[in-house]
């Protein structure tokens, strides 16, 4: 049974997804809170699969919420947007969420977003991913932000680098590196950027998962992939699986991050 938290302040849009949601057998919702920080609170306590979270809130909007549930490893986090409104996906990737949302899609198109990431797999809608994660590679949010936690924090605690996000070391990161990253920014002693250590880690890669890579840089789906490279879903299921485990990548929003920060794509 996959447990939900819904989050919107509209009392109206939550029931009217809570009705869709609760007729299907393997969802079950859990909670309903109508600001950021009651989101927290509720995930905290109630510990749901996924989180599904709106962004315009007051009190906590649901960007900063879903960061707090990120990082704290309360669920999953699915947050709703508008088709045009790119700067809250980039914000909403950046702060940890599994994938993105439109808030006028179909009932259909929700319920399998709900099990998808409950799966433990990133919603990419291939209409905008590409442009959101330019801007991602654009801005260096994938240093700090989406990759902070993988390949990079690896290489950062063995060579006593800081974190690119200014702030300090995720949990991951920590036992990656076996200590706490320093704040002071994104520069090292001598002046430059650190290195990321994720083009040592690529090269880790079989061929194939190589291929597999750059192709979910691209926004594709497992099933995408496997029309395109003549597999069987499962057999992609698992390269894709091996290729995050040796990148050390949270999800697939990291890989495709990486992808495009590294010119596979």
């Amino acid at each position: 049974m996959i447990r939900v938290l819904l989050v919107d302040d509209q009392h109206l849009v939550r029931s009217g997804f809570s009705l869709i949601l609760s007729v299907e057998d393997d969802i079950e919702v859990v909670g309903e809170a109508a600001d950021g920080a009651e989101a927290v609170n509720l995930a905290r306590e109630l510990r749901p699969d996924v989180v599904l979270m709106d962004v315009q809130m007051p009190v906590m909007d649901g960007i900063e919420a879903t960061r707090h549930v990120v990082t704290d490893d309360l669920a999953k986090v699915l947050v709703l947007t508008t088709f045009d409104n790119d700067e809250y996906v980039f914000q909403a990737l950046s702060a940890g969420a599994s994938g993105f949302l439109l808030k006028n899609s179909e009932a259909e198109r929700m319920v399998e977003a709900v099990r998808t990431v409950a799966a433990g797999h990133a919603l990419l809608a291939p209409e905008i991913t590409r442009r959101v994660i330019r801007q991602m590679v654009d801005r260096g949010a994938g240093a700090g932000g989406e990759l902070g936690a993988g390949a990079s924090a690896v290489a950062r605690g063995r060579a006593g680098l800081p974190s690119p996000s200014g702030g300090a070391a995720s949990s991951n990161e920590r036992r990656s590196s076996g200590g706490a990253a320093s704040s002071n920014g994104a520069l090292t002693s001598n002046g430059r950027p650190p290195s990321d250590g994720a083009d040592g880690a690529i090269a880790t890669l079989t061929p194939r998962e190589r291929e597999v890579l750059e192709l979910v840089g691209t926004g594709l789906s497992n099933s995408e992939i496997a029309e395109r490279l003549w597999l069987g879903e499962a057999t992609v299921k698992t390269h894709v699986s091996n290729l995050l485990s040796k990148l050390h990548l949270r999800d697939r929003v990291q890989a495709v991050v990486l992808a495009h920060r590294h010119g596979l794509v």
